[in-house]
């Protein structure tokens, strides 16, 4: 994916935006114009990336929040006030994501898998269905799901929630599409491959990790999904190798 792409006057959310993927995305989709909406958990990390966005573009938005203890509610209050503060939401990019490491599924603790189930799956359903009726409103609106392959590590085993959740937004994406139809809001996942980001050091060895490339090498990647370029992708899960 290459080319001049813009997000001049867009308003971009984006889930995890103090991560690996996230960090890169939000800088990116701030020095293509958009006015980024940083959530996550820790205001310090979430302060770097703002300084970072501010940088190259409009100035973001921090809002704090956990994805592990938010409810629906919480949800719907973030959308409420996008919408107050800011008048519009044209992207919503999720890039949370929870991983304790590899574990047999039979080892696993119970309260880690659930965790993971609930912030990889279920709370980026959550926030998107709180933010599609916003999403809705805009000429342009797009939903774009960082999706991990673990099975292009060699293997699938040992991923436990984490993993499963993954393979669960590949159908959540095509299912999602065919519900909004070609007038809704556009619904894309993207699969980057091996990125070297704190959660796939919690995987493997970095000084022998020679596949990983940075998380900035997908971030444009992001961009265009999020962008007018990305409607061709509508429904798809588009696999990014940088």
């Amino acid at each position: 994916m290459s080319g001049a792409l813009s997000l001049e006057g867009r308003v971009i959310l984006v889930a995890g935006a103090a991560g690996g993927l996230g960090s890169a995305a939000t800088v990116a989709c701030a020095q293509a114009g958009a006015t980024v909406v940083l959530l996550g958990r820790k205001v310090a990390p979430l302060n770097r990336v703002y300084d970072a966005a501010r940088a190259v573009g409009p100035e973001p938005v921090l809002y704090p929040l956990d994805l592990e203890g938010a409810s629906p509610d919480d949800f719907d209050e973030l959308g409420q006030r996008i919408e107050a503060d800011l008048g519009r939401l044209d992207g919503l990019l999720h890039c949370a994501a929870e991983f304790k490491g590899l574990t047999p599924l039979q080892h696993t603790d119970p309260a880690d898998f659930a965790r993971a189930l609930h912030v990889d799956l279920t709370a980026r359903w959550w926030l998107t269905q709180a933010c599609l009726p916003l999403l809705a409103k805009s000429d342009a609106g797009a939903v774009v799901f960082a999706i991990d392959d673990p099975a292009r590590n060699g293997s699938p085993a040992f991923w436990g929630g984490y993993g499963l959740a993954q393979a669960a937004q590949v159908t959540l994406v095509p299912m999602l599409q065919a519900e909004l139809g070609e007038h809704g809001p556009r619904v894309s996942g993207l699969r980057p491959g091996p990125m070297r980001t704190g959660l796939r050091g919690k995987a493997f060895q970095p000084n022998t990790d020679l596949k990983a490339k940075p998380a900035s090498a997908y971030a444009a990647a992001c961009v265009e999904l999020l962008s007018a370029a990305g409607a061709a992708q509508r429904g798809r899960i588009v696999d990014v190798l940088a």
